[in-house]
């Protein structure tokens, strides 16, 4: 089947109304005869200007007309990007071009990237809470909606105390304590991240700044649960497999670069035998969607977060939600396997851009 060339990229740039969901760019690539893909980033730190502009100026224009066979040969694109500091735009560009490739050859998405799975099981992540009823509260609506596995951020001097506290009203419950690199090496600070080993913890993620896969590496070598280091590129995966720098690696598609760099991490961190789990970039549902599709792989272990959150306008249908605490991998429809509602985002879009052949 004759690849469908690129002929247009739009990108949208959305908020909702009173910040109740944060910034997004919403690609869409136009190929022959009309099929189209679709692709979501986040706005980093709240700042959409930078991600903007690179679509914009380096990637977009690159796109137009490029001779591709698959996906992955789009990735030299991609990687301009992500070189630059920009691996949110390549995440939105690169999924969309792995949506329209799939649309038109009627394929699935999970299926064109090699997934096995037909259902993903989900897990949430607890926002920061200043106190610690507020704290299991949030886990038991997170429990109580069929998560299997929760994600709580801790912090120096907030730490054992909320992971205490959660083990001891959920004892079977997979948890995760994400660190946000905000420990050292100090002894201090290791005497406190290998006193939450204690509370069998599933992950540890990010302890330590992202560079320091030495650090990462000898606290593995003291804790039994796994490590989870920062993996924003696969020479840093294949510099933390070299150091047993972990145990475990949770797949950001907007850290990544998009789903061609996520799909080679999961297989890298697979054939070494760590845990995997993943989540979406942006909180429109295209993201969302598109981590569904890589949680279809084998190696995703873990309960991943890939649900929408529910509340507000719909922008994808069906909405990416999860029952029961799993979602359906959509296997019937071709690409990312939901409808985009492109009027609804249009109308929200605070700013519009159209490249065309």
């Amino acid at each position: 089947m004759r690849v469908p060339r690129i002929q247009g990229c739009d990108a949208f740039r959305v908020a909702m109304p009173r910040g109740r969901r944060p910034e997004s760019i919403l690609v869409r690539l136009t190929g022959d005869e009309g099929a189209v893909g679709w692709g979501e980033a986040a706005a980093p730190g709240g700042t959409a200007g930078p991600l903007w502009a690179d679509i914009e100026e380096r990637m977009g224009p690159a796109l137009i007309g490029l001779d591709w066979d698959r996906p992955e040969d789009v990735s030299g694109a991609a990687d301009l990007a992500a070189d630059r500091g920009a691996r949110e735009a390549a995440a939105a560009i690169d999924t969309a071009c792995w949506d329209l490739w799939c649309r038109a050859r009627g394929l699935p998405l999970a299926h064109a990237l090699g997934g096995t799975r037909t259902s993903i099981v989900t897990g949430a992540r607890i926002t920061p809470e200043p106190a610690l009823d507020t704290v299991t509260g949030r886990v038991n609506q997170a429990v109580g909606a069929g998560h299997v596995r929760v994600t709580v951020d801790v912090r120096p001097g907030w730490d054992i105390e909320p992971v205490r506290a959660i083990r001891q009203a959920y004892p079977a419950l997979a948890l995760v304590a994400d660190a946000g690199h905000a420990y050292t090496a100090s002894p201090e600070h290791l005497a406190v991240l290998e006193g939450l080993d204690a509370y069998g913890l599933v992950a540890l993620e990010r302890p330590f700044a992202s560079g320091d896969l030495a650090a990462h590496a000898r606290l593995q070598q003291q804790v039994g649960m796994a490590v989870a280091p920062d993996i924003g590129d696969l020479d840093t995966l294949d510099a933390a497999l070299s150091l047993d720098a972990g145990r475990a690696l949770h797949l950001r598609l907007d850290r990544l670069g998009g789903l061609t760099a996520a799909r080679s991490a999961h297989d890298l961190a697979y054939a070494a035998g760590w845990d995997v789990w993943c989540s979406g970039s942006g909180a429109f549902g295209i993201g969302q969607a598109a981590a569904v599709a890589l949680a279809a792989l084998p190696g995703c272990t873990l309960p991943s977060d890939v649900s929408d959150p529910a509340g507000g306008p719909v922008f994808v249908t069906p909405p990416v939600r999860s029952s029961g605490g799993v979602v359906g991998v959509p296997l019937t429809q071709p690409g990312l396997g939901h409808e985009i509602d492109d009027e609804r985002i249009g109308r929200l879009a605070t700013r519009r851009m159209r490249l065309s052949a």
